[in-house]
């Protein structure tokens, strides 16, 4: 298993080399007038880190780029995805290409896995913290 301070780094240098399409949905989520949403970019979740997270619904949303095609990093990405997902955590994919062609689809996609529907009231999300 990777040590916490590892993973922590690893984040944080994700985090300063970000590409420019997890820029441009970093500064959408920011700005999504979801109160009470929160999303963490580059967050460590066990031996991986994510591109984009959010605690209180425990949605998992990353953004592949072509290289994702590959058998290989294919593979990896669905046993990846695989393994968040058992343990409860939800995953949503975006390719870059579906970021550049349509930003207002992949904003109504992470509105209703946030809240069940384009038509839901926002509430208030809460963080609830594991002990």
């Amino acid at each position: 298993m990777v040590s916490t301070l590892v993973r922590r780094a690893a984040a944080k240098k994700l985090r300063a080399n970000t590409t420019p399409h997890e820029r441009r949905l970093w500064r959408a989520l920011k700005e999504l007038p979801l109160e009470g949403t929160h999303f963490r970019r580059q967050a460590p979740i066990g031996p991986y880190v994510v591109d984009f997270f959010c605690p209180a619904k425990r949605l998992v949303i990353e953004l592949d780029g072509g290289h994702h095609n590959d058998d290989d990093i294919a593979k990896r990405d669905y046993e990846r995805q695989a393994r968040l997902e058992k343990e409860g955590y939800r995953v949503v994919r975006f390719w870059n290409s579906e970021l550049t062609a349509d930003m207002t689809a992949v904003l109504e996609r992470i509105y209703v896995e946030l809240y069940g529907s384009r038509d839901a009231v926002v509430a208030r999300l809460k963080h609830l913290r594991r002990r």
